[in-house]
């Protein structure tokens, strides 16, 4: 089993070039970084888990920044979006970014992506709330010819460009791992039809189970699974090999640099050393 972090990444919490090395000396293997542009005041949009929205929600440093700062200050630890949004993205700047960012790591991108809670956050960024799934999906698709043709072309509902070329290409082939988050129908069938791996963040085995029969059916019996967002101090893990699950991505609640390191002495003591 492989055991990472998911950790916000904001201008008041623990610095990602502190971050990484401490990571990797207390034998995490992966990192994921969540992503928001920006939070509309309007509350619209419930928080994920009910009440107020945390204040670091607000305060997000750019996940591209983050991951190559924690690259270039690390060797081993995979690099992840948890999750990115690339609905509300250009298609062909975030090819380059996540290919960039694989290059430069040395094949250690992963590629964590889904449509997003936040509604209004997609309207600011020019994308209608109840298509944000289908942005997502042929821009999944795009992006997929951008890392793999050397003359990517793409003509979709909402992508659309001519033959291009757009270097570099990612170190892994045929491209970094795309990681697709959720459990909904939608999410899943992104997962059967764009996905590398599945990062759910619902922690039940009875869930995993059924969701690795579907792909079996779907022809995608071999797809992993990476737990996400999982609370070191409560979860239980039986079961968990059985049915695929290759990594689980322990909650952190971010905070400066003192506080997190004693979190993760505490999660490495009792899952990773």
């Amino acid at each position: 089993m492989k055991y990472g972090v998911v950790l916000f990444a904001t201008d008041e919490t623990i610095a990602p070039a502190a971050l990484g090395p401490a990571l990797e000396e207390r034998g995490f293997e992966s990192l994921f970084v969540p992503e928001h542009s920006h939070i509309p005041v309007s509350r619209e949009s419930p928080a994920p888990t009910g009440g107020e929205l945390p204040r670091h929600f607000h305060r997000t440093i750019d996940v591209f920044v983050t991951l190559a700062v924690v690259a270039a200050t690390t060797s081993r630890l995979g690099l992840g979006t948890g999750v990115a949004l690339p609905a509300e993205r250009d298609v062909i700047h975030t090819a380059k970014q996540v290919a960039s960012l694989d290059l430069v790591s040395g094949g250690r991108a992963l590629f964590g992506v889904g449509a997003g809670w936040n509604r209004e956050e997609a309207r600011n960024h020019g994308v209608d709330p109840r298509r944000r799934g289908r942005v997502l999906d042929e821009k999944l698709a795009a992006m997929r010819r951008i890392w793999t043709e050397e003359q990517a072309e793409f003509h979709g509902e909402y992508v659309d460009f001519d033959p291009i070329w757009c270097w570099p290409k990612p170190v892994r082939r045929p491209h970094p791992p795309i990681y697709v988050g959720g459990e909904s129908e939608a999410a899943l069938r992104r997962l059967r039809d764009h996905g590398d791996a599945w990062l759910p963040d619902t922690f039940d085995v009875a869930t995993y189970r059924r969701v690795r029969s579907w792909l079996a059916d779907e022809g995608r019996p071999d797809v992993p699974f990476t737990v996400f967002g999982a609370d070191p101090d409560a979860l239980d893990v039986t079961g968990y090999e059985d049915v695929g699950v290759e990594r689980i991505a322990f909650w952190v609640d971010p905070g400066p640099e003192r506080e997190v390191l004693e979190r993760l002495d505490a999660i490495a003591e009792r899952w990773v050393r």
